[in-house]
């Protein structure tokens, strides 16, 4: 039998983010799939999953988040097994697409991980990738079997604008994330600016210009990730410096890892806004400018669509 709406859909989730794996099968009504999900005394990873998948159309939620390498071999792990146990369909679900910023050939001898990755996944048993604001659209093409990209933009967007922040300006932090920002810009009705950095190196930013009028406005920093808040602290210094008057912050993935804290404390932001794809570690869930939005609804029912053999991009319509 062919993968379609009438095999049997059946979901898993690994160690990475249950929380929100549980409340994507909130939203579909579903039961959330029996697999036992370990490690041994060595650190290496270990999957059994405890019911019949055979003929079934399988979906694997598991964002390679920190511990990146960890969660990513345990994914790997977790298709090889789908895969030996003769399912009809495999679709390995990233929420978050870890190493996606090693995406190009940049220095002399480095890899491409993202490439790496994406063969990884396929060779393991995807057969199906969902995933949610890859760093590079182009990251797709990596990938010999069908990669369903969704947009965030629609649950922050629609929380914003419950908001009513008056003048608002939509700022991208660099000229990679202007494409990003426009569409931001556009469904709030606000104005747009883009900041001219440079990165000498890795998690390391420097702002040099502000293209663009944000004196005496509110201002929303808009990118897909905040890892160690090297570029959102730089970027709302600089728009504070050119006169804005308030400075807010949204992005899809919320890794925060390093010296994230200590930036934030200094940095002059008024609210943070990140959605659910990556798991906030216990120590930031209390931190009073960051509240998380949930992209369950959104996955739950991409997932949907996907099992029925239904458009997918009709979501963004």
């Amino acid at each position: 039998m062919t993968a379609s709406g009438t095999s049997e859909m059946k979901i898993f989730t690994g160690s990475a983010h249950p929380s929100l794996a549980r409340e994507i099968c909130e939203y579909l009504n579903a039961s959330l799939g029996d697999i036992a999900v370990r490690k041994f005394s060595d650190g290496e990873s270990y999957c059994q999953i405890n019911e019949n998948i055979r003929g079934a159309d399988v979906f694997l939620i598991q964002p390679t988040c920190p511990p990146v390498n960890h969660n990513l071999v345990e994914l790997l792990i977790m298709l090889d097994a789908a895969k030996r146990s003769s399912a009809s369909r495999i679709t390995a679900v990233l929420p978050y697409y870890g190493y996606a910023r090693q995406d190009r050939k940049d220095k002399p001898r480095v890899p491409i991980s993202a490439k790496l990755v994406a063969d990884l996944l396929s060779t393991a048993g995807a057969q199906r990738v969902l995933t949610i604001d890859l760093h590079s659209p182009s990251i797709q093409g990596f990938f010999d079997v069908p990669v369903d990209h969704l947009f965030a933009a629609p649950v922050i967007v629609d929380h914003i604008q419950r908001l009513k922040i008056p003048d608002l300006v939509v700022v991208s932090p660099d000229a990679g994330g202007v494409e990003r920002a426009r569409a931001f810009a556009r469904r709030l009705r606000a104005g747009l600016a883009i900041m001219d950095k440079r990165r000498p190196e890795p998690n390391v930013s420097e702002i040099l210009h502000v293209v663009g009028d944000v004196r005496g406005r509110n201002v929303l920093i808009v990118d897909d990730i905040i890892d160690t808040a090297g570029t959102l602290l730089a970027t709302s210094k600089a728009l504070v410096e050119n006169g804005a008057r308030k400075v807010y912050a949204c992005f899809t993935h919320g890794i925060l890892s390093g010296p994230a804290r200590e930036r934030l404390e200094s940095a002059p932001i008024e609210s943070i806004w990140v959605t659910n794809t990556t798991p906030l570690q216990d120590s930031w869930k209390t931190y009073r400018r960051i509240t998380v939005l949930s992209v369950a609804a959104l996955l739950g029912e991409a997932i949907a669509r996907i099992h029925n053999n239904s458009s997918v991009s009709s979501l963004f319509d």
